[in-house]
């Protein structure tokens, strides 16, 4: 299943991105890396992970406090938030 972000879930994993990498050269490749690789997962099994809430769902990465918040639009996976999982949860809720 193929995926795409919302612009401003796109947005905020640069931004995250550029963060981590500006505290530990390298650091923010691994965050992608993170990242794409939970998407990936997600894209492998999107109805794996619970209901978050309404038709969205959360999956979380393993090594970065994020969570990927995506919906199953027909035969893509819409990536609505790279979220940290330490503020404002309710953020995204307005990119449905």
């Amino acid at each position: 299943m193929t995926f795409s972000f919302h612009h401003e879930a796109e947005r905020e994993f640069l931004e995250a991105l550029d963060y981590y990498e500006a505290c530990e050269p390298g650091l923010g490749h691994d965050f992608y890396l993170e990242v794409q690789s939970t998407i990936q997962n997600i894209s492998d099994y999107p109805e794996a992970w619970p209901v978050f809430e309404d038709d969205v769902r959360r999956c979380l990465t393993n090594r970065f406090p994020y969570g990927v918040v995506y919906s199953i639009e027909a035969d893509e996976v819409f990536v609505l938030a790279v979220m940290h999982l330490r503020r404002q949860p309710g953020y995204w809720k307005h990119r449905r």
